[in-house]
């Protein structure tokens, strides 16, 4: 596997990081402030500010898997896909669903 992270970011037509760049991005500074690996990214969208992304974490491993505690954090990126900010929007245990 190659090391991406010295490379310079894919470009759009319009000049910014394209949005497969700007999730590496995103996740690579997410664990390396945290040390938490993002399971996934559901969430990507354009701000007037850069971007807004959500991550879902492990936060606690259980057993069964069923049982371990999972995060939701959402990152604020800048224009050019740096980190800006983060912060934790709720946890759950992984086999609850959302309340309808």
């Amino acid at each position: 596997m190659t090391d991406r992270s010295d490379e310079t970011p894919e470009k759009t037509a319009a000049g910014g990081p394209s949005p497969l760049a700007l999730l590496r991005a995103a996740r690579d500074q997410l664990v390396e402030l945290t040390g938490l690996y993002p399971e996934s990214l559901p969430r990507l969208e354009r701000t007037d500010e850069g971007w807004l992304l959500e991550a879902e974490v492990v936060e606690l491993a259980r057993v069964p898997e069923t049982m371990s505690l999972m995060a939701l954090y959402e990152v604020t990126l800048d224009p050019d896909g740096l980190l800006t900010g983060y912060r934790r929007l709720r946890r759950y245990e992984r086999g609850r669903s959302d309340r309808r």
